[in-house]
């Protein structure tokens, strides 16, 4: 039974993956309109990956004894300036979102919820990744500067990029 403290907790980061899938939708629709037809796709399957986040959050509480809670989003950002800032928009909106699990994570830990805490040990590893791979990209752009070419690449190769993490190698 998760107690009132910890159930709103929940309910605050299912907003906010709530809040991240509608900001990468976005990102993948000014992408698409913007010829950016890799981006965008990325940016989808990433809209869809944070929904997917939400929904396990919301399963996880409904089954805990508490109730989710669907509440009203706040509109995200429909337009940048380059695809750049769009990155730099989406590694920050990443920290953000690992900050309020690790919160979410202390609270746990505070009030000695141990189920909750470990259930979101996935959401902690996978924030690693999700910056991991924010910060990748941003290298590739850092790199590519103001070439036409370099972008034409990257905007055809990102669906492939792929990070592999600090959580996901296994000491041998």
């Amino acid at each position: 039974m998760l107690s009132k403290n910890i159930e709103a907790a929940l309910n605050k980061q299912i907003r906010i993956e709530a809040e991240s899938s509608q900001t990468y939708l976005s990102m993948a629709c000014w992408a698409e309109v913007s010829g950016l037809e890799g981006i965008s796709q990325f940016m989808y399957a990433q809209s869809d990956e944070e929904r997917a986040h939400m929904l396990k959050l919301i399963k996880y509480v409904n089954e805990r004894g508490g109730h989710a809670q669907i509440t009203d989003l706040k509109a995200p950002k429909t337009s940048y300036t380059t695809f750049k800032e769009m990155f730099e928009a989406l590694y920050e909106h990443e920290i953000f979102v690992s900050n309020s699990i690790n919160e979410l994570v202390h609270i746990t830990f505070s009030e000695k919820d141990y189920a909750t805490h470990n259930f979101l040990q996935w959401y902690v590893s996978e924030q690693i990744e999700e910056e991991a791979t924010a910060k990748t990209i941003l290298d590739k752009i850092n790199l590519i500067g103001d070439d036409k070419g370099g972008l034409y690449l990257f905007d055809r190769d990102i669906q492939q990029i792929t990070v592999t993490s600090s959580v996901a190698i296994n000491p041998k």
